[in-house]
């Protein structure tokens, strides 16, 4: 399975970014193969709309899981159309969420927020 998190720098010793629409890289994790890719994430300099750009490109990475700490509701919006699961993150560390996915330790992310418009990413 294909699942993706928003992450700080192209390295599985980075950290989880807190802010998905900003965040600078999407880490993509196949967890059959163990293969892991990082995308740029152009959305992180938008002026505005941030979440929502990210969310396409999620879709168009094609993953069937988002890990992440938080996300705005018109993100989240686009993220369920594609019936994308989201989960919400244990800690900062890849590692560890990566585990906590294949333990089936991740609780659904269900609390989502406002969004941030024109903030970014406060």
């Amino acid at each position: 399975m294909k699942i993706a998190m928003p992450v700080n720098e192209k390295s599985m010793e980075t950290t989880i970014c807190h802010s998905f629409g900003r965040t600078p890289y999407f880490l993509v994790f196949d967890t059959k193969s163990m293969e892991s890719v990082f995308a740029h994430n152009s959305a992180a300099t938008s002026q505005g709309g941030a979440g929502v750009k990210a969310a396409q490109a999620i879709v168009d990475l094609g993953v069937e899981a988002l890990i992440t700490p938080r996300c705005g509701e018109n993100a989240a919006e686009v993220i369920k159309t594609a019936n994308i699961k989201m989960y919400k993150t244990i800690n900062e560390s890849i590692k560890d969420n990566i585990q906590a996915f294949n333990d089936s330790k991740l609780s659904t992310l269900d609390e989502i927020h406002a969004g941030f418009h024109n903030q970014a990413g406060k």
